[in-house]
């Protein structure tokens, strides 16, 4: 049993030790290639690192050149620098050197060349604005040439200069009449005849015009000014050769028509009253049309009267007199106390259809006022909470409430004023009316009482 195991034993040894024979031999067999592999790679990155090292001495040989070339121009450029400055310093002194020579040679010429360049300067302002410029125009463009230029004027731009200033000498009082071309307020242009009058106004045949300075362009004002003024353009546009015309002229050459043009028309004081305003206004209209209405009334009355007059045999419906002197004529036989009462009766009766509408009227004339006064406490009203949020520094914040407060209270004067006068012209019709009543029935009573005591 002892030989048996121990053969087995040495079997299995015998085997062991083939398997590591064959494991070992395999592993050296990696070992080589692994070997092989790293001498390759090395070969390849030593070629890698000799490219690399090739390019960075390339790149630095070509850094080194861009280096070299950029201070080669630095040099070159303060090399210049400095000749310039050196060459700016003898110009200075070159400049200076002429200017004295220049001022030496000018002598009085110098003074001279001053007062050119003053005059010429004072006078663009005056010739650029004036409304002669609208009929000679560029003579601002030369006087700015001689006012900003520094050399000496020459012969002909000294004669430009007094025949500028000698044309607005001369043209300042002459009227001429020249077509040139208007710009409307739409924006379009026309030719159109204009008339100057100096250097005062421009006008065509029905309005006055203004010349514009900033676009050397002729316009009419933004809005006319009051018919009376723009009658006297008509009227000299009209007027006959040796005819002697009124005029306004604007000494301004135009800014106080401008001005003139901004006033408030009737229409925009109107408006300015407000709601109270437009309340007065509709209680004056009704007041009068209710005045008008019953003097028609009242008219057609006394008309009916007058004729009734001429027959009070015959009383007829149609008026109070005949209908007061019908009660007479149904009541004969009464004592005269009775009669009387009766006439007085009638007469009361066409009272109210004779004064309708007159205490209305009367009522109206004495609110108008009163609406005025409630207006004005209205708009003081808004002045002083103007005031209190804007403060009082700038008065158009003020104006729009102040024209309130005062324009109703001039439309409620202007509204009573002809109420006052319907009314006083209604009350003398209805007295007049009344006072015939009374007396036609009066004589009747007398006569009545005649009867009685024959």
């Amino acid at each position: 049993m002892k030989k048996v195991f121990k053969g087995f034993m040495v079997a299995a040894a015998v085997t062991l030790s083939a398997g590591v024979a064959l494991n070992a031999a395999a592993d050296t067999a990696k070992l080589d290639q692994l070997l092989e592999q790293v001498k390759k790679d090395r070969i390849s990155e030593a070629k890698l690192d000799s490219a690399r090292e090739k390019e960075f001495l390339s790149d630095r040989a070509d850094k080194q050149g861009l280096l070299n070339k950029a201070k080669a121009t630095f040099n070159a450029e303060d090399a210049r620098g400095k000749a310039l400055t050196k060459k700016y310093a003898e110009n200075e002194g070159a400049l200076a050197s002429k200017a004295a020579e220049l001022q030496t040679a000018l002598g009085t010429l110098g003074e001279v060349v001053g007062m050119v360049r003053q005059n010429a300067a004072e006078t663009i302002g005056s010739i650029s604005s004036s409304v002669i410029s609208a009929q000679y125009p560029g003579r601002a463009e030369l006087l700015s040439k001689l006012a900003s230029a520094k050399e000496v004027p020459n012969i002909k731009e000294l004669e430009d200069l007094w025949i500028a200033l000698q044309t607005e000498m001369t043209e300042s009082a002459k009227t001429a009449k020249f077509e040139t071309q208007v710009v409307n307020l739409d924006g379009s242009t026309e030719t159109k005849q204009v008339t100057r009058i100096g250097t005062l106004n421009l006008m065509s045949d029905s309005q006055y015009l203004l010349y514009n300075a900033d676009t050397k362009q002729v316009q009419p004002l933004g809005r006319d000014p009051e018919s009376y003024i723009v009658d006297t353009v008509v009227n000299y546009a009209k007027a006959a050769p040796g005819e002697l015309v009124g005029i306004y002229i604007d000494p301004t050459a135009g800014s106080l028509l401008r001005l003139n043009t901004q006033k408030a028309t009737l229409e925009d004081k109107f408006h300015q009253g407000g709601p109270v305003g437009y309340a007065i206004s509709i209680l004056a209209v009704i007041g009068v049309l209710l005045g008008l209405f019953r003097m028609l009334i009242l008219a057609g009355v006394s008309a009916k009267i007058n004729a009734q007059m001429k027959n009070l045999s015959n009383p007829s419906n149609n008026n109070p007199l005949g209908r007061v002197l019908k009660v007479y004529h149904d009541n004969k036989d009464v004592d005269v106390e009775n009669l009387e009462l009766k006439l007085d009766e009638a007469i009361l009766r066409e009272t109210p259809k004779i004064e309708g509408g007159v205490g209305m009227i009367k009522l109206f004339a004495a609110v108008a006022p009163l609406m005025g006064l409630l207006g004005t406490v209205i708009g003081m009203i808004g002045t002083f909470q103007s005031i209190t949020l804007y403060g009082s520094g700038d008065p158009k914040i003020m104006a729009a409430d102040i024209s309130m407060a005062l324009v109703t209270t001039a439309q409620g004067l202007i509204a009573a004023l002809p109420l006052l006068f319907t009314h006083a012209i209604l009350a003398g019709r209805v007295k007049s009316i009344l006072h015939i009543l009374d007396e036609q029935s009066a004589g009747i009573i007398a006569e009545h009482a005649e009867k009685e005591k024959a």
